[in-house]
């Protein structure tokens, strides 16, 4: 249903859990997965100009090494979706700038004072608890209240029964895939890895599954 929709989608979910699979899903069943999916990681960017630049271009010669014109990922991906991972971690000026893009499909280029119109759907992602983070500034509330409109919590695995074992199957069979061999978990390792909370969820558990796929006979 949400993949439906052409609304913002927000994503919760402690880290490992797979929130980008998620906005794949979202995605790949949407209208729009024959046009581009751009990702970016908002914790990359530690530079106020360069963060503004990536995202929403710069013309040549507005700021300094500001060489040639650039093209930011929103005008890439025009048509297609844009996953902003770990959105907390954008700086209030370029969630602002966000904002804009959210209600008007509008971005303005550094150095420019013409806007241009885009028309990407926005899938936003974090790891963080939003009952702090929001009140505590790091993401604004009017862009909040834009994106929750459509949220999606990702459990973390310890909440998720015995799915733990169908994962880690599925990445045995996909190493079994590249060449190596069938493997399986014994009875002993079942019982052990039942029992054990996954405090890094399914990043872990991957982590797990190839180490002992690789040293087991």
């Amino acid at each position: 249903r949400f993949a439906r929709s052409e609304a913002p989608v927000l994503i919760t979910g402690e880290t490992g859990t797979g929130k980008e699979l998620f906005a794949r899903g979202l995605y790949l069943l949407s209208r729009r997965n024959r046009r581009p999916f751009l990702r970016v990681n908002c914790a990359q960017y530690d530079d106020r100009q360069l963060t503004v630049s990536e995202l929403f271009g710069h013309r040549r010669g507005s700021f300094t090494g500001a060489a040639s014109d650039h093209v930011g990922l929103f005008e890439s991906g025009d048509g297609g979706m844009v996953f902003l991972d770990e959105i907390t971690e954008l700086p209030l000026h370029a969630q602002a700038m966000l904002l804009r893009v959210l209600s008007e499909g509008e971005i303005i280029p550094i150095g420019e004072t013409a806007s241009r119109r885009v028309n990407v759907r926005v899938v936003a992602a974090t790891s963080g608890d939003l009952s702090t983070l929001v009140p505590g500034g790091r993401l604004r509330v009017d862009l909040y209240h834009r994106l929750r409109g459509l949220q999606l919590h990702i459990p973390p695995v310890r909440e998720r029964g015995r799915d733990w074992e169908l994962i880690g199957e599925y990445y045995l069979d996909r190493l079994a895939a590249a060449g190596d061999g069938p493997k399986r978990f014994s009875p002993a390792t079942l019982g052990l890895l039942g029992s054990y909370d996954w405090p890094g969820n399914v990043r872990e558990l991957q982590g797990l599954v190839d180490t002992g796929f690789h040293l087991s006979d």
